[in-house]
């Protein structure tokens, strides 16, 4: 298979050689264009004026999708194309989460928001976690004894037989 190739097979490119860009060549490696929190909440109520933002934005909240999910998006497209970094785009979340559902209000969506708690599944899984801890309480110690006595028995034969030391030979 590779004896009737043109190439020698070390000249062949390395695996995810193109995948790697030049340091500074990606917009998160830049500065970002927006630093304060001002500027970047100026930015997000700004795009969020369009009527296809609206638009956009109204089509997702009606599929029950929660707000913290399309504002979390939003935020972190934003972070790779440069707008902003990570530090300023987190404090922005709750900036755009408002307006998001300043949206849905205005059209009258019931949405989602995403920060529900579930006090059923908390009950459940706090029983389960109940029920689990007393499972393993119920072990009888009868049979855990039997199980270290069988245990320590052959470890301690085998630490008689072994020499000891830093440099000691093993048999």
């Amino acid at each position: 298979m590779y004896e009737n190739r043109n190439e020698p097979a070390f000249d062949a490119p390395i695996p995810g050689m193109s995948l790697t860009h030049e340091v500074g060549a990606r917009p998160w490696q830049q500065p970002a264009q927006y630093s304060t929190i001002e500027e970047v909440a100026q930015f997000y109520i700004g795009q969020m004026q369009n009527d296809s933002f609206a638009e956009q934005t109204t089509n997702l909240l009606q599929t029950k999708m929660p707000v913290t999910m399309i504002a979390n998006a939003m935020q972190t497209s934003n972070i790779m194309n440069g707008i902003h970094n990570i530090d300023v785009g987190v404090l922005a979340l709750p900036i755009i989460m408002e307006m998001i559902m300043l949206i849905g209000d205005s059209t009258g969506i019931d949405y989602v928001i995403g920060t529900e708690r579930n006090l059923d599944e908390e009950v459940k899984d706090s029983a389960m976690a109940l029920a689990v801890a007393r499972i393993e309480d119920a072990k009888t110690p009868t049979q855990e004894e039997s199980v270290e006595e069988v245990v320590e028995e052959p470890m301690q034969d085998m630490q008689e037989d072994m020499p000891t030391g830093l440099m000691a030979r093993r048999n």
